[in-house]
């Protein structure tokens, strides 16, 4: 698959513009498509790192990682999130967070120095480019707070249930796709048997319906429950 059989306009990042003005960005940058395949290490904690990376295509997961090879797991990223600007902006913070692959996933590398210099070449291109990237940076702040209000809840029933419903609000559903329950597990910071008890006791209160890759709160039941 090459780098213009990607549908790429259609990523939050070149949002209006047209597939020919994307092309003109990639030429100007430099921008490169690199696949990566399911469980790899897309970008490691630590590392050093010059460029912005894009989604195309599949997911990928953010784990933090602390100096004694501790990890725990944060949101996923799918189709169109950026990651890595951290350290392609700011070269000198040793950026504790890795990304790795969910499923096979291709990467649009985009050279952080490269796209500020390509300015007076791209004009109106560059510019709607850069608007697009604060508002991913904005979107991106958003999802730091809502992890850290599920995770500032007093029981691990409030995290689940805070956390199915910001899926819902970001998925726009009310039958939400969740990862399986060792991820889970990890994403809400508890035990997996404790997850998984947690999850039994509120399908018999009826509160929630569940299959292997996805969930459904019943709103009218917590209201009453509560």
């Amino acid at each position: 698959m090459g780098i213009y059989d990607l549908d790429l306009q259609e990523l939050p990042l070149f949002e209006g513009l047209k597939a020919d003005e994307v092309d003109q960005f990639i030429q100007a940058t430099g921008a490169k498509v690199k696949r990566y395949g399911k469980e790899m290490r897309i970008l490691k904690a630590y590392e050093a790192n010059s460029r912005i990376g894009i989604i195309a295509e599949g997911e990928a997961l953010v784990i933090a990682e602390d100096r004694f090879g501790n990890e725990s797991v944060g949101h996923r990223l799918g189709r169109g999130a950026l990651f890595g600007s951290t350290t392609a902006i700011l070269p000198e913070y040793a950026n504790p967070t890795a990304i790795e692959a969910v499923s096979d996933v291709l990467v649009l590398w985009v050279p952080y120095t490269a796209l500020i210099v390509a300015g007076p070449r791209l004009g109106r291109i560059h510019g709607i480019v850069m608007r697009n990237l604060l508002v991913a940076f904005c979107r991106k702040n958003v999802l730091m707070m809502q992890k850290l209000e599920v995770l500032s809840q007093k029981t691990l029933r409030e995290r689940l249930i805070l956390y199915l419903l910001q899926q819902m609000s970001r998925q726009q559903a009310d039958c939400v796709k969740v990862p399986g329950r060792v991820q889970l597990a990890k994403e809400l910071e508890c035990n997996r048997s404790a997850l998984t008890r947690e999850i039994g006791l509120m399908k018999e209160k009826g509160l929630l319906e569940c299959g292997p890759d996805w969930m459904k709160l019943d709103e009218a039941r917590l209201r009453e429950e509560r």
